[in-house]
């Protein structure tokens, strides 16, 4: 069995879902204590890659990186880098297409948090980000941890975006799921099988240890 594709995608999901755990703190925050106009927009905008057809997005995706279209010409013309059919092009798509998975767990572990610890930290001078820093986040640990092991496993079984923007070109852009499905479109169903094992098997190792932490946080928050 070749493992690059499988190389390939652990290393886009775990890229991935660093860039997105960044991205998504302060908006979770924003969504989930901000007061703004529009928040129904921003939410909506969001949340679309939860409802949307993963081959909807991967389209517009692809006019959108595309040279001949405005934003992919800037940035080819800037920074010399073409996003379709490249890795850098899948790391944006992915992070666009896994945006909510990180997001929504987070500011849901915000927003269920005693609004007391934000008032005893104001109360004691601290400023609002030192707040979100100091006492907000350590205090949300199994959202933040769930966030962002639901993003790596969602980015791992990424296919129809990944198709669109990366094609399948061996070493660059061919991930384990759009392998499967070349194996599986040539009848090797022997291939298919490993390589789908192997993401079965590693994903639920992954999501069972960390709902295991979860549980184990938990049972030590709750009073005796």
């Amino acid at each position: 069995m070749d493992l690059q594709p499988l190389w390939l995608t652990f290393r886009l999901a775990t890229i991935t879902s660093v860039i997105l755990l960044i991205i998504a703190l302060p908006l979770a925050y924003w969504l989930a204590f901000g007061k703004f106009k529009g928040r129904g927009i921003a939410e909506a905008i969001i949340g679309m890659p939860l409802v949307l057809p993963p081959s909807v997005i991967g389209f517009y995706l692809l006019l959108a990186f595309s040279p001949s279209y405005w934003f992919g010409a800037y940035i080819e013309k800037i920074f010399g880098l073409r996003l379709v059919f490249s890795f850098p092009g899948l790391v944006i798509a992915s992070v666009l297409y896994s945006l909510p998975f990180m997001i929504y767990p987070i500011r849901a572990g915000l927003q269920s948090l005693p609004l007391s610890l934000r008032e005893a930290s104001y109360t004691l001078g601290k400023s609002e980000w030192d707040t979100f820093f100091k006492v907000l986040l350590p205090n949300c640990k199994p959202a933040i941890l769930t966030a962002f092991v639901l993003t790596f496993a969602h980015t791992v079984g990424e296919f129809g975006v990944v198709l669109m923007i990366g094609g399948n070109i061996p070493g660059v852009t061919k991930v384990a799921s759009v392998t499967i499905y070349n194996e599986v479109e040539a009848l090797n169903y022997t291939a298919a099988n490993q390589y789908a094992m192997v993401l079965f098997a590693i994903t639920f190792v992954i999501l069972l240890i960390v709902y295991s932490v979860n549980n184990s946080l938990l049972r030590v928050r709750q009073p005796s």
